[in-house]
């Protein structure tokens, strides 16, 4: 009988793993100062694909974001990348169905068992907040690497993010939160200007999100008939919600409610935010506040459409966002420093000194989400961090759950450092 190829390569590849954690569990002693990126006593040979291993990618969640996924993937594939699309996941049975036949790759229903495909390297999350921590916790503790959608979890979900980030640290794997505009070199280049002193010291940080129209959150309904069923795995997508009555909305057109997403705060503001919580080179706010809610879009909706949030760091920095989904006209993304100014033009910065000329610095490489991806493909094979790893999406989704928190019960969420906790 001819061997199954792709039970003869998961062999392989099982056999071959096996012996790296065995090799690195014998090296560990002289492996023990080691330490790769932010992961501390990993040991890179226990960890490292090789320059010429496929990397097997299988994808949780095949709705219109994962698209956009598998499209970069198919595409790096085409150029030569060694990569594989080998397994996809959906709650509702039709879009997994649609995702492997588009790519070849075998349709779970279960995340459970794509995690135990041993074909699957590395785990591509797209599904709702709610589910993204939990997705990316088990992907984990799988042994597979990760590239997980913003945000890093669901707005009260905190306790999760503390968890993930310590479990990446624990296993030594690689996260790559999906804010693919870190791909973009300008945010390196701005930090090392901060770090430098080009500003002096940062006081004050503006950006915006700004758009018109709340179609990100009325997201198109493929079947208005569907129902909870074998083609339809209701309770997993509520996963740890509220268990709520099954509704098509609710389960199509989710970013629309409190139970499954933070509105503008956890869905806008990771794309302007991470950047500039990298520039800064911030971890914990001490104290966020918030104000919004439903002013011009409203229905079903419950998530507002305006939301401005304050943070103030203990480096002494305070970073002000604000949104609103009723116009589309921006905000300049400003960093305001004792020594000058920093804003974001043309090619790239500029730097306004208090004193002196005005510097410009041009762009090294813009950045998109095939970079996005190339940048995590590397990393998983070098063990390096990648642009957003998850220590920086822990600490900006610290600030955006608070956000949340401040503006649901009126008050300013405050954040204790020593137990990692927020406190209102």
């Amino acid at each position: 009988m001819t061997p199954d190829p792709r039970q003869e390569r998961a062999r392989t590849r099982l056999t071959r793993r096996s012996f790296l954690r065995t090799a690195g569990a014998t090296a560990a002693g002289a492996a023990a100062a080691l330490k790769v990126g932010s992961l501390a006593g990993a040991p890179a040979l226990a960890q490292a694909a090789g320059d010429d291993e496929r990397l097997g990618v299988g994808f949780i969640g095949c709705g219109g974001r994962s698209g956009a996924h598998i499209d970069v993937v198919q595409r790096l594939k085409q150029q030569g990348e060694k990569v594989d699309l080998v397994a996809v996941c959906d709650a509702y049975r039709p879009r997994a169905q649609a995702a492997a036949q588009r790519t070849g790759a075998k349709a779970y229903s279960d995340r459970r068992e794509l995690l135990a495909d041993p074909n699957v390297d590395l785990v591509c999350i797209a599904t709702p907040d709610r589910l993204h921590a939990l997705d990316a916790l088990d992907a984990v503790r799988a042994g597979k690497d990760v590239y997980c959608e913003k945000p890093l979890t669901h707005w009260a979900q905190f306790d999760l993010a503390k968890q993930l980030a310590q479990e990446v640290r624990k296993r030594g794997r690689i996260l790559q939160v999906g804010t693919q505009s870190m791909a973009d070199s300008i945010w390196q280049q701005a930090a090392h200007l901060v770090k430098e002193g080009a500003i002096g010291q940062p006081i004050h940080v503006q950006a915006g999100y700004f758009r018109r129209g709340d179609w990100g959150e009325r997201m198109p309904i493929p079947d208005p008939n569907a129902k909870p069923g074998p083609d339809l795995d209701w309770q997993a997508f509520l996963a740890d919600a509220p268990k709520r009555p099954f509704t098509v909305s609710r389960f199509f057109q989710w970013r629309m409610y409190w139970d499954y997403s933070g509105g503008p705060s956890t869905d806008l503001f990771p794309h302007t935010f991470t950047p500039l919580a990298k520039v800064l080179g911030v971890s914990f706010p001490s104290m966020v506040a918030a104000s919004g809610g439903k002013f011009y879009y409203d229905g079903e909706r419950e998530v507002p459409d305006t939301f401005n949030m304050l943070i103030d760091y203990p480096e002494k920095v305070s970073v002000v966002l604000t949104c609103t989904l009723a116009n589309e006209y921006g905000l300049p993304v400003v960093v305001r420093g004792a020594e000058g100014t920093m804003t974001f033009e043309g090619p790239g910065i500029v730097i306004r000194p208090v004193q002196g000329q005005q510097r410009e610095i041009a762009r090294e490489r813009g950045g998109d989400l095939t970079e996005h991806w190339q940048n995590l493909l590397q990393c998983v094979r070098t063990r390096e961090q990648p642009y957003s790893d998850v220590e920086l999406g822990y600490h900006v989704q610290t600030a955006l759950c608070m956000s949340v928190l401040a503006l649901r019960q009126q008050k300013v969420a405050r954040f204790d450092r020593e137990q990692e906790k927020i406190i209102i």
